[in-house]
């Protein structure tokens, strides 16, 4: 991964940068999409408060570091909720609990001193099991359309390689949804228009002891490896001269106040995320008018569709959103970086890989770790023995 090079359509400006950031706004539907639509199926979280929250986060994100740094619900909570083993105040707790362990580590530089801590080799590999992770999960959401899912995926790789490139996210949800809607597969929705404004909603104790048991462990070591330290190692790649502003300490404090703001009015525990920023820069977004349309998309939708914002989300087929899932797993797992590797590095990026992959990630970064100082330590030995053969 390296900077924006002279042969990228996005670098030129103009209509290129333009039209690259639109449609890399919405790249990131894959991630967005399953797990929103999940939740708000459910029909007790409030789809306003949600999708406000997703606006509000987004746009500020955008504003703020001028990249397209993406805004994603945090994964395993939103599984959670989905699978009913979170109610929707404990999953509003759980927001507010990270945002202020994110503050936490962002204020005294606590986050700077983990980011020190885990080799680049441990971050790749945890990034090689999200990129295949989501290319697992994508197969699944596509379901018995698995080939028209293909279709769409090659249809959007096709179009990286004409002059359409930075255009190809919009073509595909354009043709997509008009395709729905002349097969008489969706239909638009005739919900009225309105203004339907977040409420402020009340904890009880027991919401931030259920929040915790059940949702803050597991998602923690997602959110810091991912969200924060892969986000801002990836971003340094793309855009080295702004490592020193979308930096780790500087992604958890934006993370954990913009969570500790929104979650009391409904806003589902939101972050960044590695996956989200390959796969619209891949699209050609290079500036945070990226996040900033997501976000205008997201805030109008909260605000003046409310509980008919369901329908509308709805508009986009399940086989699109698994293909656009799928491009942000390819872009995430850079594979050309693999045969880069020494084959000491490689060993560690496959072990943690395939922790990460088949058991969770915060298992795959303490194995990688371990395997790491097992590594240094071998490395140490050896070089002590021959020093000491040396006469």
């Amino acid at each position: 991964m390296t900077e924006i090079s002279n042969t990228d359509p996005a670098s030129k400006g103009g209509w290129s940068q333009w039209t690259g950031d639109v449609s890399g706004a919405f790249a990131d539907l894959g991630t967005f999409l399953p797990l929103v639509v999940g939740v708000l199926i459910l029909g007790t979280y409030n789809a306003s408060g949600l999708l406000v929250g997703f606006g509000v986060f987004a746009i500020a994100t955008g504003l703020l570091y001028r990249r397209p740094v993406p805004v994603q619900p945090m994964k395993a909570i939103a599984a959670l909720a989905i699978t009913g083993a979170m109610t929707a105040p404990s999953v509003a707790a759980s927001g507010v609990i990270i945002g202020l362990v994110l503050l936490v580590l962002g204020a005294t530089g606590l986050i700077n001193q983990l980011e020190r801590i885990v080799p680049r080799t441990v971050l790749f590999g945890i990034q090689l099991a999200l990129g295949l992770s989501l290319l697992l999960t994508s197969g699944t959401l596509a379901g018995s359309a698995l080939w028209l899912g293909i279709g769409v995926l090659g249809l959007l790789g096709a179009l990286q390689f004409t002059g359409l490139r930075t255009l190809g996210c919009l073509i595909v949800l354009a043709g997509a949804i008009l395709w729905s809607l002349l097969s008489g597969e969706a239909t638009l929705p005739d919900g009225a228009i309105g203004l339907y404004l977040p409420t402020l909603g009340g904890f009880e104790p027991t919401a931030f002891y259920d929040a915790f048991q059940t949702g803050v462990l597991p998602q923690l070591a997602l959110t810091i490896t991912n969200a924060v330290l892969l986000t801002a190692a990836i971003s340094a790649d793309y855009f080295p001269k702004d490592r020193q502003r979308i930096s780790a300490r500087h992604l958890a404090l934006s993370s954990g106040g913009l969570n500790l703001l929104l979650a009391p009015f409904g806003a589902m525990p939101m972050c960044h995320g590695a996956g989200g920023l390959a796969a619209q820069y891949g699209q050609g977004a290079r500036t945070g008018l990226a996040p900033v349309i997501f976000g205008s998309v997201c805030l109008l939708l909260g605000l003046f569709a409310g509980p008919n914002a369901l329908a509308w989300l709805l508009l986009v087929p399940m086989p699109v959103v698994a293909a656009l899932l799928a491009y942000a797993g390819f872009q995430l797992m850079s594979v050309r970086r693999l045969y880069q590797l020494r084959p000491g590095c490689a060993a560690i990026v496959g072990l943690t890989a395939i922790v990460g992959l088949f058991v969770n990630i915060a298992a795959g970064l303490l194995v990688g770790l371990l395997a790491e100082l097992a590594r240094s330590r071998l490395r140490g030995a050896l070089t002590s023995a021959e020093s000491s053969e040396t006469p």
